[in-house]
Formats: C-alpha cells, sequence, structure tokens
C-alpha cells in the first residue's frame, strides 16, 4: 500500500460539506484508507485572488492505486461534486490534489508528485507538519518544518 498525502480545498457552497462528501468518496469510490486528517483552515486564494475565501484540509490515506489511477479517481470525485471548470485557478466547489506518494518523484503531463505548490504554500506546509513533523521533501530532503521555520515559502 502507497501512504499518499492528498489535499482538499473548496471556496464555493457548502465548503465543509465539500470536504466531507470528498472524504467518504475517497473512501468508497477510489478505495482509500484514511489514517490521519490534518485540522481545516480558512486561507486566501492564491494566484486569482478575486473569488472567496477557502477552506483546506490535508488527508493522509493508503492506497493500492498507482499515481494516475488515483489521479483519475479524484478527477471523477471531484465532477461527481458538481466541480466545474470556469477558468484556471478559479472559484471551486471541490479540489483534490496528490501532494505526495510515497517518496516518489514523478512527472508526466497529468501529474507531478510532490505537487508544485507545497513549498510555495504555507498552509500546505503547516498542514502536513501538523501530520508528520518528520515529514521531508523527496527532491531536497529537507524537513516540511524547517522549511515552514524558516519562513522560505
Amino acid at each position: 500500500m502507497a501512504l499518499v498525502y492528498t489535499g482538499l480545498g473548496s471556496n464555493l457552497g457548502n465548503r465543509a460539506g465539500y470536504i466531507a462528501q470528498a472524504k467518504d468518496l475517497i473512501v468508497s469510490d477510489a478505495g482509500a484508507i484514511i489514517i490521519a486528517e490534518s485540522s481545516i483552515s480558512e486561507t486566501m486564494p492564491v494566484d486569482y485572488v478575486d473569488q472567496p475565501l477557502f477552506i483546506n484540509q490535508i488527508i493522509k490515506i493508503e492506497t493500492d492505486a498507482d499515481p494516475e489511477t488515483l489521479l483519475k479517481s479524484f478527477k471523477k470525485i471531484e465532477k461527481k461534486l458538481g466541480r466545474k471548470k470556469r477558468f484556471f485557478k478559479g472559484p471551486r466547489e471541490i479540489d483534490i490534489d496528490i501532494l505526495l506518494y510515497d517518496s516518489i518523484v514523478y512527472n508526466s503531463k497529468n501529474l507531478v508528485i510532490p505537487h508544485e505548490g507545497i513549498l510555495k504554500r504555507g498552509f500546505i506546509l503547516e498542514h502536513l507538519v501538523e501530520l508528520d513533523p518528520e515529514l521531508e521533501d523527496p527532491v531536497t530532503h529537507k524537513k516540511y518544518r524547517e522549511v515552514l521555520n524558516n519562513g522560505c515559502y
């Protein structure tokens, strides 16, 4: 089983409801096991800032799915929950991202692991450190808590 850190975010409608439903569907539809959950935080939008605030959470899951299969499952869940593609980085009902997959470094046309936003977004670092203070970046081999403590994001 692979250990995957998964980012959840929503800034439209019943944000907490979308996050809860996504977690249920990750278990039922994607066949994953949730083994830990970060707190939920409200965050400012990044990149396109003229939109409502997000709520974000990271869940730590175990799965037998390979990264591409897991991504397809997450996209189906987003669609099932009513996510509409408006424009790049725009508002969304639900967003489900693979942040880390075991300690692999992976790059395809559909997926980059580790997720490019980890080292750029303090709230992601905070949630990862909350879940595992010893977790390290598979590319730089720096502990995320050190990156967070140094304010290098």
